[in-house]
């Protein structure tokens, strides 16, 4: 075996699937095509950051391993999803010299869709490779420009390349397997960053805590506090003061309530032992897991941005956050060893205590899965506990809404800008008060609204954010920036995304959850303290104010960020618009912000096609037979009630909408609470709000 020629070759997709000339077989003992829009979207953002970053660099996307079977026919062994994604691709982009050359081992729905996409109406398709294609077909528009898109074809067949690793001819294939399972996963890039790192010391002693910090930090569902190493002899006691200086060893106090100037900061070893870290043979209650909303390679990540940041000559708009060039920026960005793995825990202790996670044992599709606690350790110092970062009920749920609210239209693992710019607010603090940080947060919000989103210069041919637009509207001086120069306005806004007299170009999914935001926050200051039932002024205002009539509070009470909205729908269906109905829109109208919603997958799939009524039957059906989380859209649910208010949803319902929604976008929660005695004032401007809009409806008609 070791006399063998082992074939290891790194080869440019053209080669390896044009000149090689070869068929690859997906083995019936494969799984079935499984990647999902996350996956897909990755590649295909990564392919295209390398190719705007150096066109004449060569990008590489992984391994391909195969067994022969005679005559340029090949078993594949592992790499069939990245295999059959860049055929899709290949499909999606139109490469018509480049046909399918994959066929499925007793997969004959599979093989003919690989021929004949995106021909559906001829064959029955497979469904997971159909939707591949969609969530590639999706992916190509909004990352790569239609001017780029020649140029980006070339770069993909001839910089992007894979390793093709042949196994032997003659190999006992169950063995190999054996060999493959035993070995496990390859050495990962953040284990050769830990390697680097850690040769910078000479001491073992410091090797081992440098060791130890980085091994708790990696561990991303629970506590830092509970995870960081220690025994009965104080190592870390000992050990720490020795491997960092005490200018980096010291950490924010916000523990145990010390608001003492005197302990403004705390070195690691009091942080941890302050919170329940450093237990001796105690039997502590285990609350402390839950769902990360991060990988480790990811966090680290955003750690070396965080250090870089430091340096004045250092440019964050080069500097991306993909995980995939982690090796790359660590050995682009030399950095000391003691200085990062401080910064790697003190970063590592907020996201554990100031931003959300998920709870490991909920789910999420009945019930709000978001947490946002810290660990407390206890007066009588016997028990240690997750504890709300606020104390107040209202302030705890604006953060967490703020929080959730980021996450869930960021949801990727890659490029969460907004923990970068979390993280580094936090840092920066010697004790976190939550009032200041909620309005940290909605500051960063509306900057992230009105700085990038309501920035045609910020954003593509599609309205995605373009590459750097976030660092360069965020930063100024490797800063936090949070200044808004000019404060846009519901004008600036159909001006980007449109009033219905043309085709939206896109609405991303940020905007829709913001909306859902200050819809909340607005129904929070005005509403949910007051002890109202249905006829009060203060309701009824607050209803006119959002173009509908009362629908209850609970939907607001009962409402969170959930992961599973991730689509978008026409309330008045594309399916409808050229049947000739009576009253109905056009395809321009129905392209706008007052016509779409974003809904959960489950109920987008069963009723894309559904005429408004007909979904308000479904939708709002007492019987639950759709769950609630697929309809958990503030702005939804006041389509509906508007659209049964009026038994209708034409163009004039849409505009009408669309102008509510956005007074309460630009205008919403910016306003002081309304007294009692203003109530009346404020019903008066909300009915007159949708009628100057009629109006302006009418008049635009003539």
């Amino acid at each position: 075996m070791s006399n063998r020629n082992l074939e290891l070759r790194e080869l440019s997709l053209w080669t390896l699937l044009i000149e090689e000339d070869s068929d690859y077989r997906i083995p019936i003992y494969q799984r079935n095509y499984a990647w999902k829009w996350e996956e897909i979207f990755d590649l295909v953002q990564d392919i295209y950051d390398a190719f705007t970053q150096n066109a004449n660099q060569f990008y590489y996307i992984g391994t391909l391993v195969t067994h022969s079977i005679g005559n340029k026919h090949f078993d594949v062994i592992d790499g069939q999803q990245r295999l059959t994604t860049i055929f899709i691709l290949f499909r999606v982009l139109q490469i018509s010299s480049i046909q399918s050359r994959m066929t499925y081992q007793a997969r004959e729905k599979a093989n003919l869709t690989m021929q004949h996409m995106p021909d559906w109406d001829t064959i029955e398709p497979d469904m997971d490779i159909r939707a591949g294609y969609n969530y590639a077909e999706r992916a190509i528009k909004e990352v790569v420009k239609d001017d780029e898109k020649e140029s980006f074809i070339n770069y993909l067949l001839h910089n992007v390349h894979m390793i093709h690793y042949q196994v032997p001819q003659g190999t006992d294939m169950n063995h190999y397997f054996e060999v493959m399972n035993s070995r496990g996963e390859q050495l990962e890039q953040h284990e050769i960053v830990k390697a680097q790192l850690i040769s910078q010391f000479t001491d073992p002693v410091h090797r081992q805590v440098f060791a130890d910090v980085w091994n708790a930090c990696s561990n991303m569902n629970t506590y830092i506090q509970r995870l960081f190493p220690h025994d009965e002899n104080a190592t870390i006691e000992e050990l720490v003061p020795k491997l960092f200086p005490d200018s980096d060893n010291r950490f924010s106090a916000n523990m145990n309530n010390k608001t003492n100037q005197e302990n403004s900061f705390l070195t690691i070893e009091q942080l941890l032992e302050s919170n329940g870290v450093v237990e001796k043979n105690k039997d502590v209650e285990r609350q402390d897991t839950f769902l990360p909303i991060i990988d480790f390679p990811n966090f680290i990540l955003i750690v070396l941005k965080i250090d870089c940041l430091k340096k004045p000559q250092f440019m964050p708009d080069e500097f991306s956050l993909d995980d995939k060039q982690l090796l790359r920026y660590f050995k682009s960005h030399p950095i000391d060893a003691p200085t990062f793995i401080c910064c790697l825990l003190k970063a590592r202790y907020f996201l554990d205590n100031y931003i959300v996670h998920q709870s490991k044992d909920s789910n999420e599709e009945l019930s709000n899965p978001w947490l946002l606690q810290q660990w407390y350790k206890g007066e009588n110092e016997e028990k240690s506990y997750p504890k709300n970062v606020a104390d107040c009920a209202a302030l705890q749920n604006r953060l967490l809404h703020l929080l959730s609210m980021f996450e869930v239209a960021f949801t990727a693992r890659q490029r969460k800008n907004y923990l970068l710019y979390i993280l580094m607010y936090l840092i920066n603090q010697n004790a976190v008060d939550p009032n200041q940080y909620a309005e940290f947060l909605e500051q960063l919000a509306r900057c992230y609204f009105e700085k990038i989103y309501l920035n045609q210069s910020c954003l593509n041919s599609i309205n995605v954010p373009t590459p750097g637009a976030f660092d360069a509207m965020m930063l100024a001086d490797n800063q936090l920036n949070l200044q808004i120069p000019d404060s846009k306005s519901a004008v600036d806004f159909e001006n980007i995304y449109g009033d219905g007299d043309e085709v939206s170009k896109g609405i991303p999914l940020f905007v829709f959850n913001y909306m859902d935001y200050c819809l909340w926050r607005y129904y929070s200051d005005q509403v949910s303290s007051r002890n109202t039932k249905k006829g009060d002024p203060i309701r009824e205002a607050f209803f006119a104010a959002l173009g509908c009539s009362d629908f209850s509070l609970d939907v607001f009470q009962n409402f969170y960020f959930s992961r599973t909205r991730r689509s978008l729908e026409h309330f008045y269906a594309r399916a409808l618009v050229d049947k000739n109905i009576k009253g109905c829109p056009t395809r321009e109208q129905i392209n706008c912000f007052g016509n779409y919603a974003m809904i959960g997958s489950e109920a987008n799939s069963s009723g894309s096609s559904w005429s408004p009524i007909t979904k308000l039957d479904h939708y709002l059906d007492s019987s639950s037979k759709i769950r609630q989380v697929s309809v958990a859209s503030l702005k939804f649910v006041i389509m509906m009630q508007k659209c049964k208010d009026d038994q209708c949803w034409e163009v004039k319902q849409i505009r009408e909408h669309q102008a509510s929604m956005l007074r309460v976008l630009f205008h919403g929660y910016y306003s002081k609470k309304i007294p009692q005695s203003k109530v009346s004032h404020l019903f008066k401007y909300g009915r007159t709000f949708v009628d100057n809009q009629n109006r302006r409806d009418k008049k635009r008609e003539k």
